[in-house]
């Protein structure tokens, strides 16, 4: 007995030695997170030096395209399983009222909700980083060819010195309208080239396109850069081309007259109209000219002499790299955690919207603490759930209304509403001058108040009003109005619904 209690004894120790051996030399979660970490650093040298190339070979540009999109995917569940210890202690100080319909986007019921499609957070984490390490692996090659690749002669503006005034994720995008545009022509094709750019609404090609024409090899190589509306195209009397449109751009420097047409549309395109203007490109501008094409409709496709180019909005992951370079800058997002895990609910809850992240990105930049972020979080959250209850999944948007859209001011216990009834562009300051002193003398007087004024409400406007909502960091620099007006809680059940003019 004695001999087989010692055996036993025997066994359970050596079991005992190798399962505590075993699970010290298993990677931690805190190892994988320091390693992906690492593999992340390694992608961004690799794209960044990738920017600063002139490549033209499109194999490469996928595969970067690849990279790029993995990067993202890894910031994302890194940011997500750093920000998981406070993402509880933010929901509880400031949950929404009960009378709201529960989404699954909730924090509080993030958890459950990844366990539910079969992976915890520690299980994704080293998921992206065994996907990002093949990326890398396979990216040998494309390092390789990147040395012979020549060097882009940047300015600081371009060299992504100015966090702000960087151009992110639309690298493939980019690289696509320039090489439509340096490419020289066939010899022996009399046809102008015409590139289609489609789109949905608000998703970024004026500024795809304002950054391609403000390039310098752009401008030497064009005589003109001419820009043409809706309006432009309905001129019956169309002969030249230089009496239409806007000139963008000016090169006294070339000798030859090349033209380089831009057509941004908002309705679709007249048949008539188009016929016109590709017969005035061919028979008045010189060879080698080229005319891109910007619409949300397909139907521009049918007019390119060369692959459409379709810009689609963010990927959640691109998004929330996006929403974080523009909110934290040159900060380290890694030193404030509870800020970050905040950030996240908001670009969540803002779901790629552009707008969006513009307008709260400035707000929340001016105003660098916990308390005032929690506010702005609750905030987008009651006025996403309050636009959910009234119209359903007919909203795609809140910040693009079709129909009103209502927001409560924040910490306002009141019945009043602020209404957003409309909202509309204008290109500069300027701009919102004419525009403004151009309304009938009722809708002159109206005010305008800031953002921050129209959330916070350190203003009372009454009425109808304006909220300059956002301006636009980048070129063509939009400034966004909201058309407003405050109601009661009385207009909400009551009030019939008014119809809708399209602002533009």
């Amino acid at each position: 007995m004695e001999t087989f209690l010692s055996a036993i004894l025997g066994d359970l120790a050596s079991r005992s030695i190798s399962f505590l051996i075993n699970k010290s030399s298993k990677p931690t979660a805190l190892t994988v997170e320091e390693r992906l970490q690492r593999l992340l650093l390694r992608a961004r040298i690799i794209l960044e030096e990738a920017d600063e190339r002139l490549i033209t070979n499109q194999s490469m540009l996928q595969q970067l395209n690849i990279l790029r999109k993995e990067m993202y995917r890894g910031y994302y569940t890194l940011d997500r399983f750093r920000c998981h210890v406070h993402e509880a202690d933010h929901t509880k100080d400031h949950e929404v009222s009960n009378h709201v319909i529960p989404s699954k986007f909730n924090p509080a019921k993030r958890i459950r909700f990844c366990r539910v499609s079969g992976k915890s957070l520690e299980e994704q984490l080293q998921q992206v980083f065994g996907s990002l390490e093949v990326t890398i692996e396979d990216m040998g090659e494309v390092v390789m060819f990147l040395n012979s690749c020549p060097r882009l002669c940047r300015q600081p503006y371009s060299m992504h010195l100015l966090l702000d005034k960087c151009l992110l994720g639309r690298q493939m995008e980019m690289e696509h309208i320039m090489n439509f545009l340096l490419k020289e022509d066939i010899p022996g094709d009399e046809n102008t080239g015409v590139l289609p750019i489609i789109g949905p609404w608000r998703v970024g090609k004026s500024t795809l396109i304002e950054h391609a024409c403000a390039d310098e090899r752009v401008r030497n190589r064009f005589f003109q850069i001419v820009h043409f509306s809706d309006d432009d195209l309905e001129d019956a009397n169309m002969v030249t081309l230089r009496d239409c449109g806007v000139i963008k751009h000016q090169n006294r420097g070339t000798g030859e007259e090349r033209l380089l047409i831009i057509i941004e549309l908002i309705r679709d395109i007249d048949e008539a109209a188009w016929s016109r203007l590709y017969s005035a490109s061919k028979r008045c501008v010189a060879k080698g000219s080229k005319i891109i094409v910007a619409s949300r409709s397909d139907k521009i496709a049918r007019f390119g002499t060369t692959q459409a180019l379709r810009v689609t909005y963010f990927t959640q992951e691109a998004y929330w790299y996006f929403f974080k370079v523009r909110t934290f800058g040159s900060i380290d997002a890694e030193e404030h955690p509870k800020l970050a895990s905040i950030a996240m609910d908001m670009a969540r809850e803002m779901n790629g919207c552009f707008m969006g992240s513009s307008m709260y990105s400035v707000l929340l930049k001016e105003n660098f603490n916990v308390r005032f972020w929690s506010m702005a979080l609750a905030g987008i959250r009651e006025f996403k759930q309050k636009n959910l209850l009234r119209y359903g999944a007919n909203i795609d948007c809140p910040w693009h209304p079709v129909e009103p859209t209502y927001i409560r001011m924040i910490n306002n216990v009141s019945s009043e509403y602020l209404v957003v009834l409309c909202d509309y562009q204008t290109c500069s300051v300027q701009d919102m001058v004419d525009c403004h002193t151009n309304f009938p003398q009722s809708e002159a007087a109206v005010p305008m108040v800031s953002l921050q004024d129209f959330l916070f409400g350190s203003v009372r406007p009454q009425g109808k009003f304006k909220v300059l909502a956002s301006r636009s960091h980048l070129p063509p620099h939009y400034n966004y109005i909201l058309n407003c007006e405050v109601w009661t809680s009385h207009h909400l059940i009551t009030r019939e619904e008014r119809p809708q003019k399209l602002c533009t």
